[in-house]
C-alpha cells in the first residue's frame, strides 16, 4: 500500500479569477500526524490525487477551459512529477477524480456549464475512455467521486450548491449495473437522496466548537483567518481570557488582514460577540460583521478627539471590484463595553445586526442586508461570521474581544430579542 498522502492547491480568490501556484503532497504514517508535505514545481487546477495498484501515484487535472485531462506521473517517492500526458477531453470538464474497480479505470468530472457530473470508463488510464451524464444539482450535485467499504458497499460524495448557505458535501449510495455506477437506489435510481441510512455504525454527533470566550493557548479549529495572518498583530495572551486584534494595515474590510471568521449555520444562526473598544485610536476600523459576497460590519471608528462612533456597511464583491453602501450612519457610543450581535437566517437569506451596552437592551443597526453566495466574487463557502481591525495607517490601537456565543436555531431570530 502507498503511504498516506493528501494534496491541496495554493491558490487565490479575487473578484475576477483564480490562480494557482503549486502543488504540496502530504504525508504522514499517522492520520493524527504530524504531517509533512513536498512541494511540486507546477500547478493544477482542482487536482486528483490516485495511487494505482502497482502503487504508482498519479494526479489528475482538467482545468474546465477546454475540457483536456492531463495526467501527471509521481515518482516513487510522490515527491516530484516525472511525466505529464493529456488522456482524455470532456468539453468544460473539471474536478477529476479517478478510482479502479475490477478491469475499469473511472473518471468522474464536474461540468460547470450545466452543474453537473459525468463518468468515463476505460480499460487504461490513457483511454480510450466513454463517458455518460451522472447527476446534476437538480438531482444531486457536482464534483465528487466514490469510496467503497469494507462490507463491499459503494457510497458517492459530492457539492451541492445549496443556496445562500455555500457549498455543501452530500452522501449518497451507489449501486453498480453492466459495470456502471448509479447513484441513489435501485427504487430511485440517478438521484441522491434527501436522507439514507448511515453506511457505518453510529456514533455519536461530532462537531467543531463554535462559541469561544478566548481562554485556551490556542485558537479552536473552528476559526479561520480570511488571509495569511499577521502574527505579530493578534494576540491571546497579552490579556488572558481575551483575543486581542492589533490594528493591521488595510485600506478595506475585504482585502484588509487578520480578519477572523468561521462558518454561518443554518437553518439560522446568531453571533453575540463581548468587545472592549476601550484602546482603538484614531483611523482605526473594528467590529463584528458577516464576509461574504455581501460583508456587513459593524464599524466602530475613533474620531481625532477621542469619540467613538458604530455604524454599518455593506460591502458587496462584485465582478467589477466592490460596491459600499452605508446601512447605518456614525452613532454615538459611550464607554468602552460593546456588545454586537450578528443574525443568519438562511430560510430568508437576510442577515441583521443589533449591538447593546450590557448584552441585554439591544437596539437594531441600520436594517437587513443579504446572504448570497456566488462562485466568482464569494467565497464558496457561503457568509461567515467576522471579526475585524484594520487602518490605513495603523498605529497602537487595538481591539479586545471577551467572548463569542453562538447560537444555532431552526427558527427564525428577530432584530429585537436577545
Amino acid at each position: 500500500m502507498p503511504p498516506a498522502c493528501a494534496i491541496t492547491t495554493a491558490c487565490f480568490i479575487s473578484s475576477s479569477h483564480r490562480t494557482a501556484r503549486t502543488h504540496r503532497i502530504y504525508r504522514t504514517t499517522d492520520i493524527k500526524g504530524p504531517w509533512t508535505y513536498t512541494e511540486l514545481d507546477r500547478a493544477a487546477f482542482d487536482p486528483g490525487l490516485f495511487f494505482d495498484a502497482d502503487g504508482t501515484g498519479y494526479i489528475a487535472t482538467s482545468g474546465g477551459w477546454d475540457g483536456t485531462l492531463t495526467l501527471l506521473t509521481l515518482d516513487v517517492a510522490y515527491s516530484k512529477i516525472v511525466a505529464s500526458k493529456e488522456v482524455y477531453f470532456n468539453k468544460g470538464a473539471e474536478g477529476s477524480k479517478l478510482i479502479h474497480r475490477g478491469d475499469w479505470y473511472y473518471l468522474f468530472n464536474a461540468i460547470p456549464s450545466r452543474l453537473g457530473m459525468t463518468v468515463s470508463r476505460a480499460h487504461k488510464l490513457e483511454g480510450p475512455w466513454e463517458t455518460r451524464n451522472q447527476i446534476d444539482d437538480t438531482t444531486g450535485g457536482h464534483q465528487g467521486a466514490l469510496v467503497d467499504l469494507p462490507d463491499g458497499g459503494w457510497y458517492g460524495f459530492v457539492m451541492v450548491d445549496a443556496g445562500a448557505i455555500g457549498r455543501m458535501t452530500q452522501i449518497s449510495p451507489v449501486f453498480w449495473e453492466n459495470d456502471w455506477p448509479v447513484w441513489g437506489a435501485p427504487a430511485a435510481p440517478g438521484r441522491v437522496p434527501l436522507s439514507a441510512a448511515l453506511p457505518l455504525p453510529a456514533h455519536p454527533e461530532l462537531r467543531l466548537a463554535t462559541s469561544d470566550d478566548f481562554s485556551g493557548a490556542t485558537l479552536g479549529l473552528q476559526w479561520q483567518w480570511n488571509h495569511n495572518p499577521d502574527n505579530s498583530r493578534w494576540t491571546l495572551t497579552e490579556r488572558p481570557g481575551f483575543l486581542r486584534l492589533k490594528a493591521t494595515k488595510g485600506e478595506a474590510f475585504w482585502t484588509a488582514r487578520n480578519t477572523l471568521t468561521q462558518k454561518g449555520f443554518g437553518p439560522s444562526s446568531q453571533a453575540v460577540v463581548r468587545l472592549d473598544i476601550s484602546h482603538l485610536q484614531p483611523g482605526d476600523r473594528c467590529g463584528v460583521g458577516t464576509l461574504g459576497k455581501y460583508s456587513a460590519q459593524a464599524t466602530v471608528e475613533t474620531t481625532a478627539n477621542g469619540h467613538r462612533t458604530l455604524a454599518l456597511n455593506l460591502g458587496e464583491d462584485t465582478v467589477d471590484g466592490q460596491k459600499a453602501t452605508v446601512l447605518a450612519p456614525p452613532q454615538a457610543l459611550n464607554g468602552g463595553g460593546l456588545y454586537v450581535r450578528t443574525d443568519m437566517d438562511f430560510k430568508t437569506d437576510r442577515g441583521h445586526i443589533a449591538y447593546s451596552p450590557d448584552g441585554v437592551a439591544w437596539t437594531p443597526l441600520g436594517g437587513d442586508f443579504p446572504l448570497a453566495y456566488d462562485w466568482r466574487t464569494g467565497t464558496f463557502q457561503g457568509p461567515q461570521f467576522a471579526l475585524f481591525c484594520f487602518n490605513p495607517v495603523p498605529g497602537d490601537g487595538y481591539l479586545d474581544i471577551d467572548s463569542f456565543d453562538l447560537t444555532i436555531s431552526a427558527s427564525k431570530t428577530s432584530p429585537t430579542t436577545p
